[in-house]
């Protein structure tokens, strides 16, 4: 099932062709909620935008594509995406084992939601293959890992887990956001099936929410589609054609990503009051070897403490100007978070510090500006935040109180 086409060019065309009706280059947005049947039993592919939508049906063929996989399946959200998986493969009794450092809706989705209905969970650390074999029960039926992890980057090796992983007949599930399949192709490691967020660098512009999952399994994909009918998290058709449209460019705006990140993470190592820097791309980042290894680019997230710990981490979030405060990542604009308070706020104190966000820890989701005017404005607002002073616009403080 292997393209010949790079992956640049499968992101413009993989699964799509002009409309037969119009010969739009564009794939129409098909919304309707029903499909007339020429006869009982006898339709033209979709019945239903519940159970399928020919939009969606499009972006499903086009992320398959990416990943020399058949068409994927698209939900509503990410989280809809990785609630179907974990219904999918899992019933009361069973256990999850799952890295220790994961996005704050996977943790709560987890812990506070699925754990009463008895589904039982590990959260350890899967850079550690050792740990990851010693934390596998009979009762485990999915690994999951999250590699860059959101928010400190650690990294996974997703070939070695996997050979755990298939010793003990344990599917493994990769969640891929931070890096797509254009820095990172889990299945080609041994991996079962991609998980992605498509909300954040596939559509890449803050206009949609999204996920999808990505398997060669046809038997795992017909459950998956069955499980996405009956609870209705079907994505819509509107945000799977702007998902459409964000992936044509996805190839190119991931590079751009990469390089800002790098020019920027390489001046924060350098400015005095930055405690430590966190980017796969940096020679002094922990797991260097791997990055190198297993990624074709580090896209666009790094992580940094500047000193004064959570005070001037917040004086900083509320001085930047370009930089936005919000919580999601990816898009074409700069964006900063606080995990502590807003995207891993439901995890413990305990628990968070353990896996290294710390109550100081600072998120870059590092854009497509130029890069010199991310620098300047972080420049400005760490010069106010490790001073001890305070400086805000008229629209800095509207932004913060309407947060």
């Amino acid at each position: 099932m292997s393209s010949p086409h790079g992956i640049a060019t499968r992101a413009l065309h993989a699964g799509l062709s002009p409309d037969p009706t119009t010969g739009a280059i564009l794939t129409p947005i098909f919304q309707s909620t029903t499909y007339v049947q020429e006869g009982v039993g006898i339709h033209k592919g979709h019945t239903y935008s519940r159970a399928s939508n020919p939009t969606v049906s499009a972006l499903e063929a086009n992320l398959g594509g990416l990943e020399d996989a058949p068409p994927a399946v698209c939900f509503a959200t990410g989280l809809a995406a990785i609630h179907a998986l974990v219904i999918t493969l899992l019933k009361a009794g069973d256990h999850v084992v799952c890295s220790d450092v994961v996005y704050g809706g996977t943790h709560r989705l987890l812990r506070q939601v699925l754990a009463p209905f008895g589904v039982q969970s590990s959260f350890v650390d899967t850079a550690d293959a050792a740990a990851v074999a010693r934390a596998i029960t009979p009762a485990t039926k999915l690994v999951f890992i999250e590699t860059p992890a959101n928010p400190t980057l650690k990294l996974t090796d997703v070939a070695a887990i996997a050979g755990v992983a298939k010793g003990a007949g344990v599917p493994l599930a990769v969640d891929n956001t931070f890096l797509t399949p254009v820095g990172l192709r889990p299945l080609d490691l041994g991996a079962d099936i991609s998980v992605y967020s498509t909300t954040k660098y596939i559509e890449g512009h803050n206009a949609t929410v999204g996920g999808s999952l990505v398997t060669r399994d046809e038997r795992l994909l017909e459950r998956l589609r069955f499980i996405r009918k009956s609870v209705g998290s079907i994505q819509a058709p509107f945000d799977a054609w702007l998902t459409l449209k964000g992936v044509k460019t996805l190839p190119l705006r991931l590079r751009q990503h990469s390089e800002n990140a790098q020019r920027v993470a390489e001046w924060l190592e350098r400015r005095p009051g930055v405690t430590r820097v966190l980017y796969p791309g940096l020679e002094s980042f922990p797991q260097r070897e791997l990055a190198k290894k297993q990624h074709g680019v580090h896209a666009g997230i790094l992580a940094f403490e500047v000193t004064g710990g959570v005070e001037a981490g917040r004086r900083l979030m509320e001085a930047v100007e370009l930089c936005s405060l919000a919580e999601n990542l990816g898009a074409a604009e700069t964006l900063i978070t606080h995990p502590a308070t807003m995207t891993h706020s439901d995890i413990p104190r305990e628990e968070r510090e353990a896996a290294g966000i710390s109550d100081g820890l600072v998120r870059l989701s590092v854009g497509l500006e130029d890069p010199k005017d991310i620098i300047a404005d972080l420049e400005r607002a760490l010069a106010i935040a490790t001073a001890g002073g305070r400086e805000s616009t008229p629209r800095r403080e509207a932004v913060i109180a309407g947060r």
